[in-house]
């Protein structure tokens, strides 16, 4: 006789929430389709992966990168789309897409939608956004932010098993058409420096070389790197910023294998000197030996005071990489994306891009505030200023005072010798200056494409007009480029909020298989501020619930909320000592009007579905 209870009957899976995909419309049309306009019709019976980009935003570049392996082992089943949703008036120029598509080696059809149609329709709040449409047109996954290709790798295989099942799934060949490619003797070049010979060296990016051209700026030398993306010695990928050290070698920003590197021109050989090639995440080391320390997109280099300073752009920091103690360490900023002025610890940054030392200064494209700023040495360290920009929502093209004067996504800065510094302006295809001396902000020239690097070059100064992948020689002016000003703010709608209290909701459900990670202590974090300070009576600064109640100050009638959350989640199986654990976070800057008939609760979705 068997006295055991029966085996419980295991509970059904939970049914996904099906909501119907809106239409995909974009008055830029499609990229990398032969010409073909897409509808979801067309994409009927593939999981369609919806990717809401703009091309100047870092974390949208590590989730092109992070997309590139499910995007080749499922080829048959998954389609990739891009949607590309402008930030910066730039981004809403239809050649500048089709360049980013091409820098970027985005191998998958993109919808330009300039007017941000698709983006309303999805009520997509943040860049980069994931959008997962089962075979049948339904909606059953949304994250934000980067670190969530394991949990849509999972969510694809479950969606190939149960279609293929039921008979919806479609395999074969996706849309994508690959464009023609363009023989030129560089591909959106990134940064350059002169080596001691007077040749220069220009970071190839697109190629995933250095190219070395003589002192006409365009005669090739020679090459290094195969051409081919790897962080052996004979392989970069998407290389940025040159910074040419003591000894004469230079050192090199390895972006995309977030990785300095070493070239020495005498010998042609490359070295890897700092990080692992994986990328930093939150809770990693921020200091120790150079080789054992994960980088995130280290952007651009300079030499200052004994150490090479960093620009990561993509944790909104400055770094340092000691050559003699071999060890790295994090020297400014929070990772938090914003424009905070104050002591290096302290500071906030938004994709620091461009570096340029100058005496007791280190001047700093700061891109994403379009925003001139400079580290400076003080007495107990370092301390970060402001010269133009106010912070991440203002932009253009104005001249004058620094106060009021506007960039658009600068990428580059140079040292000028009489105390100056030419700025890379390079959404508004200008050379700028900004005069510490007189606080005034002028235009050097304008008419080139993307420039993102400027070099002295005896009495000329040789830009990198990146979009023309070529370099530029100008003889800097003795007077200053007369431009009607122009001034933009980023084309996003407030979201409208009413007065009083405000409940903030950050959606997060762990990915199939997986739990929240409680082993040391709360796994979840969030962060809030605002723009104007004075927004929030209550509610800001730091916490482990993913919710939490706004008062807003009944004087002020808008401005922008800063929500920062983190999620670390771990595979579920009790029998598993060491569980693999993901971290997934993502920053918002939410628009937000005052009224009396707006919403009183905000959601934003850092992954899963808002109920």
């Amino acid at each position: 006789m068997n006295d055991a209870a029966p085996a419980p009957t295991p509970a059904p899976a939970p049914r996904r929430a099906r909501v119907r995909a809106p239409e995909l419309i974009g008055k830029g049309g499609w990229l990398n389709t032969g010409g073909k306009e897409l509808t979801l019709a067309d994409l009927r019976g593939r999981i369609t992966i919806l990717d809401f980009w703009t091309f100047c935003c870092i974390n949208c570049l590590h989730v092109l990168d992070e997309l590139r392996e499910l995007e080749e082992k499922h080829r048959d089943t998954v389609v990739i789309v891009g949607v590309h949703s402008p930030k910066f008036v730039h981004e809403a120029d239809h050649a500048a897409v089709v360049d980013a598509v091409e820098r970027y080696e985005v191998h998958h059809p993109v919808l330009d939608d300039p007017e941000l149609a698709t983006w309303k329709q999805y009520a997509v709040r943040a860049w980069p956004t994931l959008v997962v449409i089962d075979p049948e047109g339904y909606v059953v996954a949304q994250h934000a932010g980067e670190g969530h290709a394991h949990a849509i790798a999972r969510l694809v295989e479950e969606l190939e098993a149960e279609h293929g099942a039921k008979g919806t799934l479609r395999r074969g060949d996706g849309p994508y058409v690959a464009p023609e490619p363009v023989a030129t003797d560089l591909r959106f070049p990134g940064k350059a420096v002169v080596l001691p010979s007077g040749n220069l060296l220009v970071s190839d990016s697109t190629r995933h070389q250095l190219v070395e051209l003589a002192a006409d700026g365009e005669t090739v030398v020679r090459r290094i790197g195969s051409g081919e993306r790897g962080l052996g010695p004979d392989a970069f990928s998407e290389p940025q910023g040159l910074a040419l050290l003591p000894d004469g070698r230079v050192v090199v920003a390895d972006t995309v294998n977030h990785a300095l590197r070493v070239f020495d021109p005498a010998t042609g050989a490359v070295e890897t000197v700092a990080g692992t090639g994986r990328q930093w995440w939150q809770g990693s080391p921020t200091s120790g030996p150079a080789l054992e320390v994960d980088l995130s997109s280290p952007w651009d280099v300079a030499w200052w005071q004994g150490r090479v300073w960093i620009a990561m752009a993509g944790v909104h920091q400055l770094w340092t990489w000691d050559p003699e103690a071999g060890t790295v360490a994090v020297a400014a900023g929070t990772t938090n994306e914003g424009l905070v002025d104050g002591p290096a610890a302290e500071a906030w940054f938004a994709q620091p891009s461009g570096l340029a030392a100058a005496g007791d200064r280190l001047w700093i494209a700061d891109s994403e505030t379009s925003a001139l700023r400079y580290a400076e040495a003080v007495e107990d360290g370092y301390v970060i200023r402001s010269a133009v920009g106010t912070g991440l929502f203002d932009f253009g093209h104005r001249d004058g005072d620094a106060a009021q004067a506007l960039l658009q996504h600068p990428l580059g800065v140079t040292a000028l010798p009489d105390g100056s510094v030419a700025v890379c302006d390079t959404y508004n295809h200008a050379l700028r200056r900004y005069d510490p001396a007189t606080g005034q902000v002028t235009t050097l020239a304008t008419d080139l494409r993307e420039p993102s690097d400027a070099v002295l070059a005896g009495e000329d100064i040789v830009v990198v007009e990146s979009a023309r992948h070529r370099l530029t020689r100008l003889r800097l002016p003795e007077e200053a480029v007369r431009v009607d000003a122009v001034a933009h703010r980023t084309q996003r709608a407030a979201t409208e909020v009413a007065p009083g209290t405000l409940r903030l909701d950050v959606v997060f459900q762990a990915p199939a298989g997986q739990k929240l990670d409680t082993r040391y202590g709360p796994s979840t974090r969030l962060l809030v501020s605002s723009t104007p300070p004075e927004l929030l009576a209550e509610g800001e600064g730091a916490g482990t619930d993913l919710f939490r109640d706004l008062v807003l100050n009944p004087d002020v009638t808008e401005g922008v909320l800063h929500v920062s959350a983190m999620a670390a989640s771990c595979d579920d199986d009790p029998a598993n000592e060491y569980p693999a654990c993901h971290v997934h976070q993502q920053d918002w800057g939410v628009p937000v009007t005052v009224t009396e008939s707006g919403a009183a609760r905000l959601p934003l979705v850092l992954a899963g579905l808002d109920g």
